[in-house]
């Protein structure tokens, strides 16, 4: 299906329950739909959602990680507490081993902090590239992107053409979800949620790059915080042009 035919699916698609539009993805796309997760309270409502309506279906959602090598522990614990309650074998992509040792040989272990050019050359490595190989063969991805979130996600609808990654559909069904809707469905139904969470981390990243947010501050403020403000962005939901 190409992403003109996938965006009549894309009316039914936005229109639709939480639950339904899950499930309108699985029906839709079946084994060629991704769904991404970095185990933050967005992707886990996703990711218990999916699992709901793959089983009502009788599959098995794609549902993948990028596993950066710098993520906190408390981010590993949620993944083995998912598998355990969701029965998913969720996959886990890696940056490519040569490509970091270079990095670190020539830049070493923290080159992020030096620029802003050096901090997206390691997302490229330890994100995009990975990002790539996840999405290989997929017609569409699903994230827990929120207009919310920041500034610079504002324009996020629940029906994108991902142009960067190819022209795939990529469906966002939280987009238009507020703070307080998010964390009252993940209340009302048991959803596991990330430890950090309750310690001031409203985005979950790499270790390194991600830090508590103080009272007032916005949601992704604690991301790569020695940084301008601005696009707080790693480049994994860029839109051509950016």
């Amino acid at each position: 299906m190409s992403a003109d035919a996938g965006l009549g699916f894309g009316d039914r698609f936005q229109d639709a329950p939480l639950f339904e539009a899950i499930r309108e993805a699985l029906e839709t796309f079946g084994d060629d739909v991704r769904f991404a997760c970095s185990f933050g309270v967005e992707d886990m409502i996703v990711l218990h959602e999916a699992a709901r309506a793959a089983h009502g279906l009788g599959v098995q959602p794609r549902v993948f990680l990028l596993d950066t090598g710098r993520l906190h522990q408390e981010t590993y614990d949620l993944l083995d507490r998912a598998r355990a309650r969701y029965r998913i074998a969720i996959e886990v992509y890696a940056p490519e081993h040569v490509a970091v040792e270079e990095l670190v040989r020539t830049k070493g272990p923290n080159s992020f902090y030096a620029s802003p050019g050096d901090r997206h050359e390691c997302c490229s490595i330890r994100k995009l590239a990975p990002l790539r190989r996840a999405l290989r063969g997929a017609r569409a991805w699903v994230t827990g992107l929120r207009q919310a979130q920041a500034a610079s996600r504002a324009a996020v609808s629940p029906v994108e053409v991902d142009e960067v990654n190819g022209g795939l559909l990529k469906l966002n069904p939280l987009a238009r979800w507020t703070d307080e809707q998010v964390w009252a469905f993940a209340r009302e139904h048991g959803v596991p949620t990330h430890a950090l969470h309750s310690r001031g981390y409203p985005s979950i990243g790499c270790a390194p790059c991600t830090r508590a947010i103080e009272p007032g501050e916005s949601l992704r403020a604690g991301r790569w915080w020695w940084e301008a403000e601005g696009h707080k962005e790693c480049g994994l939901h860029a839109r051509r042009g950016t």
